[in-house]
């Protein structure tokens, strides 16, 4: 094992157990609750420096990212208000500093707004870092940066491959166990056609309103709908990446008036980022209606919703929007 592996699992449980009881913690201005568990004998964190930090992001019992799975944070350091948020602490530091943040939901979402459904208004997002690095010439932060995203990009290749063919055949199982008839669209999607529709023909380019009920695969637990009376439904260019891929591949099989259900493999919806149901690596399943296909764009604007493609953030800033 790594000695990275050890030391962020070391730490995890160290401050998950001392964040229980946020015994011994302090306040930021903001509300922000912290405490630096153990004292580094490296250079003083300074206005100006790049700081590198190994980390775990938790939720629950659940890991919403780490340095392992992803790869270091960088991040400058510069004077900030009272905005709830890690990078406030960041001046307290030094070079070999272990510290943890917890930052609860119900505020979080006061001061930063809507949170994803699967965080609860009691929950406690808790973050545990540890300062490796301290930097005092951007270009040379950089070089370092550019050399650990390429690793950590290989390692997410090797993962995703691994648990591509196992994934995938969660997802053949269960069309199989409950006599599901499919096709499997080029890219991997099983698209399951219950009416295809006898309007215009979705494509690429063509503006589409979609309900849709989204579900975590394999409990099947809904996520989000908008199906609901009242709701209305989604609107997106089909083809533009505004979507999972899974979505953009999959509506392709539908006419407007069209109904089926996309089971989408990890690779085609968030990949190593945290699904909708807060977790890694997620298959997931949508039950859709196709209400309209246009070659014009729709009065309204597009609504925010699910299902947004990932987004490419930086490593482990502890946000997960």
């Amino acid at each position: 094992m790594k000695k990275t592996t050890i030391l962020l699992s070391a730490l995890s449980l160290l401050l998950l157990g001392t964040a229980c009881k946020n015994s011994g913690f302090k306040k930021t201005k903001s509300g922000l609750l912290y405490k630096i568990v153990s004292s580094g004998n490296g250079p003083a964190v300074k206005r100006g420096d790049v700081i590198k930090l190994t980390f775990v992001h938790k939720l629950r019992d659940s890991v919403l990212a780490s340095s392992e799975d992803q790869m270091p944070f960088y991040a400058k350091v510069d004077s900030v208000g009272p905005i709830y948020d890690p990078q406030e602490i960041f001046t307290l530091l030094h070079k070999g500093d272990s510290a943890v943040v917890i930052r609860l939901a119900d505020s979080l979402a006061k001061k930063q707004g809507m949170l994803p459904e699967f965080i609860k208004p009691k929950d406690k997002l808790v973050l545990s870092f540890k300062v490796i690095e301290v930097f005092t010439v951007d270009s040379v932060a950089q070089k370092d940066q550019m050399a650990e995203m390429q690793k950590a990009q290989q390692r997410q290749q090797k993962k995703q491959e691994d648990l591509k063919g196992p994934k995938v055949k969660e997802l053949e199982d269960y069309l199989a166990k409950n006599n599901i008839k499919f096709q499997k669209a080029p890219q991997g999607t099983f698209v399951e056609i219950k009416d295809p529709g006898n309007g215009a023909q979705v494509d690429s380019g063509k503006f589409c309103s979609i309900r849709y009920t989204g579900k975590s695969f394999p409990s099947m637990k809904v996520f989000e709908t908008n199906m609901e009376a009242g709701k209305q439904p989604f609107d997106v260019v089909v083809g533009t990446h505004a979507v999972i891929p899974g979505w953009d591949e999959g509506l392709k099989y539908f006419k407007k008036g069209g109904k089926g259900t996309l089971y989408i493999p990890f690779f085609m919806a968030y990949g190593a980022q945290p699904g909708p149901g807060g977790k890694q690596y997620e298959n997931l399943v949508f039950d859709i209606e196709v209400v309209n296909v246009s070659d014009s764009a729709p009065k309204q604007a597009m609504p925010p919703g699910m299902p947004m493609p990932p987004q490419q953030h930086g490593a482990g800033d502890g946000h997960k929007h």
